[in-house]
């Protein structure tokens, strides 16, 4: 039996180990890999988000809808929805081969909320420029 997601530990694993299969996905790496170039600064502010939707309290500052608009822009505007499904399959599965229990699920919806809100906003963002 895997343990459930319970602190910032975990939490900071679990980032890693996704972004470890981002960096070198077909799809997603040659989008990330240019454009973060600090990649322990960018764990520690996407751990920090985690652990907000999970835990409460205000360790992240930032606006993850300008962000990734930003990742749209940088990339030609091509991130399409196809993008943000192995997105969301390499989020679920690192957090199943991980982690079980409620705070897993509640990662698994709040990831698959974002992942409509940020496609939405992404081509919102595209219709103004």
């Amino acid at each position: 039996m895997k343990n459930d997601v319970s602190n910032r530990e975990d939490v900071a694993l679990l980032v890693r180990l996704f972004y470890d299969k981002v960096r070198v996905d077909e799809t997603l790496g040659p989008i990330f890999n240019p454009i973060i170039s600090d990649w322990e600064t960018h764990l520690k502010h996407i751990t920090d988000f985690w652990y907000m939707n999970v835990f409460g309290g205000k360790s992240y500052v930032g606006n993850p809808i300008t962000a990734h608009q930003e990742v749209d822009d940088k990339s030609g505007n091509n991130i399409e929805a196809f993008h943000f499904g192995t997105w969301i399959e390499l989020w679920f599965s690192t957090i199943g081969e991980n982690f079980e229990g409620e705070n897993a699920d509640l990662l698994k919806r709040r990831a698959r909320k974002m992942q409509t809100g940020l496609l939405v906003a992404i081509y919102q963002h595209r219709q103004k420029n």
